[in-house]
């Protein structure tokens, strides 16, 4: 039982991993379900064994992303660190540094921010996005609030308004990436541009 629970899970994965590339090179409005099974090198029943449609696949592509990056925030929140914003600043330096090691996770970032059309079927799925990263939004602002109540950073500002800025921030490094990754040398780049970063939040005292 256990090994055909595990043999399951590869079969799932291997079909996430097909559909990134095909939903890459055909859009998703123009994949079929036949062409992640032929690219997954599996049957189309084993597709539906595992999702109903195309469009379930897609989700399941971005929980695999979404899920363990909030598992991680929070994760984070949870520690109750004594200097909130080193903290911030090691979490999104080691996200970058990951996301740089695991192409497939890179495949599915660039899919969802530079090459899916939020029109037609997909413009309900965008707005599940925008719900999701509210929920992110909220997990980032807490770091803040702690920073703030800490007074390592500015009291003038607030939690949210920090957030905003950050994932401005984020959003830009991460398309600038995922533009050219082989260009940007991210092991090199992302410690650096994060001190930038978070070293202009910290007050005097705590910089």
């Amino acid at each position: 039982m256990r090994r055909t629970k595990e043999d399951a899970e590869l079969t799932k994965q291997a079909i996430l991993k097909a559909a990134v590339d095909v939903f890459s090179e055909r859009g998703v409005a123009k994949a079929s379900l036949e062409e992640i099974a032929r690219r997954a090198e599996v049957t189309r029943g084993a597709v539906y064994w595992h999702f109903k449609n195309k469009m379930e696949i897609f989700d399941a592509l971005h929980d695999s992303l979404h899920t363990p990056f909030i598992e991680r925030i929070m994760e984070g929140l949870e520690a109750e660190h004594p200097n909130p914003v080193g903290q911030l600043q090691e979490l999104c330096t080691n996200i970058f540094l990951d996301l740089d090691r695991d192409i497939q996770q890179r495949k599915a970032l660039t899919l969802f921010l530079l090459k899916c059309d939020y029109s037609g079927e997909l413009e309900c799925r965008q707005e599940e996005q925008v719900k999701a990263k509210a929920i992110k939004m909220q997990a980032f602002a807490g770091y803040y609030k702690r920073a703030i109540k800490l007074g390592h950073i500015a009291d003038d500002i607030s939690a949210e308004d920090y957030t905003i800025a950050m994932s401005c921030f984020m959003r830009g490094v991460l398309h600038e990436y995922l533009e050219a990754p082989e260009e940007f040398d991210m092991q090199k780049r992302a410690p650096i541009i994060m001190k930038i970063y978070f070293g202009g939040l910290r007050t005097p005292s705590h910089s």
